[in-house]
């Protein structure tokens, strides 16, 4: 099977529901499960990796149930998992929290993973939590691994900068610990904001982690426990930001709806980047909308520094590839250790008339006045998947993307909401043209 994508016959019009975050949904669900009592999350998201997270939960014993349009969830101070085995599925997140937090099980627990994740990036994590005391069993750099029960003792432990989502793992676990628990950043410190949201969200359910000014240590207090919360999950930049990007590169009047204040996102300095390239957005004052309202001509070009919001390289690489002028998209080595190598990955714009160069730090971009289709590989990976769609929308002929249910991982509106806007797009065998597309 194949996605089909097409440039549209009209200009894009009409509205978009952005999605809840799921990178508040993981945390939320993680922490309400150590937290005694009950626990309300807000607004639902149907992303498959956080219902990874919920069927981990599960399997380790927490009562998670959809109630309305969120969760409830029963917590207790540690797991009883059900069964020997838990599998994360094919959520990082899911991965990189739970090796740590599994040691509060109450019986050893080995962590799985579909077949292809054995190659996600989490040899410095397990040697992280193995000196900070927590009993684990494992063979070369991945899964499976066995977590023994017991809390971690503790101490100073010290572990690269390159995925914030390790160092948010040993944030989870460290207050759980024995022993105060010091972590240390060395080398470079990339996705700093996932941080904040993980020492934020760690706040609302009782528990508190000192950074220091410059954020390469924190401090954690031993013998800390969460305490039940009620959360509003925030609207999801990131999966607005492929809607925001198809309507800088085509004529569009749309209007980006959120049931929730549009802040306290992650990525939301992806909104001031794509303003100050020239994308005309309008946020309503209550914070509930963004509106745009474009004749189609390309952003100008610019420097993006992608340390910050890995997540969003393969869509501002898209948005890059049409550019008026020269784009550089700073530091994206570390986004090669994502779902896939999304560098890469994105380095297939060349097939579809793009002119990038990477020189192992940088991607650059010379803007193209066109973009032809192609037959494309998204790796399976979501991103990849979605910000190819986004460039094939934009090309002569049609694009065909392989893997074409992968948007399901973090947007599973995402080729509903594409069609309502116009953009024609379909998995195979469906005609592209006959779904969404205005004659």
């Amino acid at each position: 099977m194949r996605l089909l994508v097409a440039k549209p016959k009209a200009p894009l019009e009409g509205e978009i529901v952005i999605p809840p975050s799921k990178y508040h949904a993981h945390r939320a669900l993680m922490l309400a499960a150590l937290a005694p009592g009950e626990s309300t999350i807000v607004q639902r998201t149907d992303a498959r990796h956080v219902n990874f997270t919920v069927q981990a939960l599960r399997g380790l014993g927490t009562d998670v149930r959809a109630v309305g349009d969120g969760w409830r969830v029963r917590g207790a101070t540690g797991f009883s998992p059900r069964s020997d085995e838990v599998s994360v599925g094919s959520s990082g997140t899911t991965l990189y929290f739970l090796i740590g937090l599994a040691a509060l099980a109450d019986r050893p627990v080995r962590i799985v993973g579909q077949r292809y994740f054995k190659r996600r990036p989490i040899g410095p994590l397990l040697r992280a939590l193995k000196r900070m005391g927590v009993r684990i069993d494992y063979e070369g750099q991945g899964l499976p691994v066995t977590v023994h029960p017991g809390r971690p003792r503790g101490g100073r432990i010290r572990i690269d900068g390159t995925l914030s989502q390790w160092i948010s793992g040993l944030m989870m676990i460290a207050p759980f610990a024995q022993e105060p628990t010091t972590i240390e950043i060395r080398g470079d410190l990339n996705e700093r904001p996932y941080l904040e949201l993980t020492i934020e969200m760690m706040r609302q359910f009782g528990m508190t982690v000192i950074a220091r000014e410059d954020w390469r240590e924190f401090s954690i207090e031993p013998g800390q426990q969460p305490v039940a919360a009620d959360v509003v999950l925030p609207p999801d930049i990131g999966s607005a930001a492929f809607g925001l990007t198809a309507c800088a590169l085509h004529p569009s009047r749309v209007t980006f709806r959120s049931l929730q204040p549009i802040h306290g996102h992650p990525e939301a300095s992806v909104l001031e980047e794509l303003q100050g390239v020239g994308v005309p957005m309008r946020f309503a004052a209550d914070g509930l909308s963004i509106s745009i309202d474009h004749d189609g001509t390309p952003p100008v070009a610019g420097r993006l520094d992608c340390r910050d919001i890995p997540d969003m390289v393969p869509i501002l690489s898209t948005l890059a590839s049409r550019a008026r002028g020269r784009t550089v998209l700073s530091h994206v080595a570390h986004v090669r250790l994502k779902e896939s190598d999304r560098v890469a990955s994105m380095l297939q714009l060349r097939r579809m008339g793009a002119r990038i160069e990477f020189d192992g730090t940088d991607l650059e971009f010379q803007g193209v006045p066109g973009l032809r289709g192609a037959a494309l590989s998204s790796f399976n990976d979501h991103r990849v998947l979605m910000a190819l769609g986004i460039a094939g929308s934009t090309a002569t002929g049609v694009t065909e993307l392989s893997y074409p249910h992968a948007y399901r991982i973090s947007y599973p509106e995402f080729l509903e909401h594409m069609n309502a806007i116009g953009i024609p797009a379909a998995v195979t065998p469906r005609v592209p043209a006959a779904v969404g597309g205005r004659e």
